[in-house]
């Protein structure tokens, strides 16, 4: 095959605060960055509505960037009218957020990272809610390959649209290395939630009604009431400390969460359970590795980073057996019926009794299934697909 002349449409990863979608597009064109080195083989020119952020792989001989106006519009006015000019000069487009332009001259791979939009439409403004349903449609119809992240995402977007399974491809996304953090700072936040260490549960992640937090919420209860009859009757379940746990839901506050708040202002256990807001990077690592087990029983998940980044330092994960989720954990995490709050307060009961023996033989186990996901692997998925969309336009 001739050299691969690739365009990119970057601007999913031009951002200063990334999350979710913007760390996978990120971590993509970095990966993408490294592997198209080879300037015999490919030549890449990144697409931007504004100037590229510092953190952006530098410009190198065959990796480019191009700053296309008017940014408002972008992808349905100025990209189009771009690849339209430039044709001759690009062999694919790549993106790697839900938007392709409704018209393109040249073959594109698109991705879509989950369709939490059409379970859930009440969760996204009326402005999101239109683009996600009407773009995401034709960007799917029209694509040479889709990108998604879980297999269940993968069938979802074949059910839907009627995407041959064989034009969309699995490339999860993975996680890296925590920051560093201060231990002061560490000691700091823990006093002012009054959390105590190793001994709560953790949710960590935005709070919205798919989170399921209500149900979260239930089920501690329910654990909390039994483990506390127990120790009364002095009939405990198993070896544990003398305090019973604390639930810590950590993440910033999203759309609709009022209800979760008030449940939980209202909750006989109000004192146990911490809402702490929004939690900086440098701070997570700790809070997983203190936490007696990871929570996420959401109602729908495209992947599921909380419990991979757990499972990376040995935290034993619960989560839903819906969606995405027992693909992140494979049988390295407790996996619950999300409806099911009896359930899923005996799995808390299960994760709060390890003995510090066998919890340490689970974190061979947690790690082992973490390491199958790596950004390389991901990098090189996508490339493969892109390598084989342009070879079969060609053809």
């Amino acid at each position: 095959m001739h050299k691969l002349k690739l365009a990119i449409d970057g601007n999913e990863a031009n951002v200063t605060n990334r999350v979710g979608s913007n760390v996978y597009a990120f971590e993509v064109l970095k990966q993408l960055y490294k592997l198209t080195a080879d300037k015999k083989k490919f030549t890449c020119t990144i697409l931007l509505a504004r100037p590229a952020v510092s953190d952006l792989p530098k410009a190198r001989n065959n990796w480019h960037y191009q700053i296309i106006k008017p940014s408002r519009f972008w992808t349905q006015w100025a990209l189009p009218l771009h690849l339209f000019w430039q044709q001759k000069n690009y062999d694919l487009l790549f993106t790697p957020s839900h938007y392709a332009p409704r018209l393109s001259p040249i073959p594109y791979v698109s991705s879509v990272m989950d369709l939490a939009f059409l379970q859930f439409p009440d969760q996204f403004t009326k402005h999101d809610l239109f683009q996600l349903k009407h773009w995401t449609r034709y960007s799917v119809k029209r694509a040479q390959k889709i990108i998604t992240i879980s297999q269940f995402s993968k069938q979802a977007i074949h059910d839907v649209y009627q995407k041959p399974l064989t034009e969309i491809v699995v490339a999860p996304p993975a996680v890296g290395s925590f920051p560093s953090y201060l231990p002061l700072r560490w000691k700091a936040f823990l006093r002012k939630h009054k959390i105590e260490k190793n001994n709560y549960f953790l949710y960590l992640g935005t709070l919205q009604p798919r989170k399921n937090l209500l149900t979260l919420v239930e089920s501690f209860e329910a654990f909390y009431r039994s483990q506390a009859a127990s120790q009364l009757k002095k009939k405990t379940a198993c070896s544990t400390p003398a305090n019973l746990p604390q639930l810590v839901i950590a993440g910033k506050i999203g759309w609709l969460a009022e209800e979760l708040q008030a449940r939980i202002k209202q909750s006989a256990l109000q004192e146990q359970i911490i809402l702490t807001g929004f939690v900086s990077e440098e701070l997570k690592k700790p809070l997983y590795e203190n936490a007696i087990s990871t929570v996420l029983i959401g109602l729908y998940e495209g992947f599921g980073i909380p419990p991979l980044e757990s499972l990376s330092v040995g935290t034993l994960p619960i989560v839903s057996s819906a969606t995405s989720l027992p693909e992140v954990v494979g049988d390295a995490g407790l996996i619950v019926d999300p409806l099911d709050q009896t359930a899923i307060s005996q799995a808390l009961e299960k994760a709060w009794c390890i003995p510090p023996s066998k919890r340490q033989q689970l974190v061979y186990k947690m790690k082992k299934q973490a390491d199958k996901f790596s950004w390389k692997k991901t990098g090189k998925i996508i490339l493969k697909t892109i390598q084989d969309a342009a070879e079969h336009d060609a053809n």
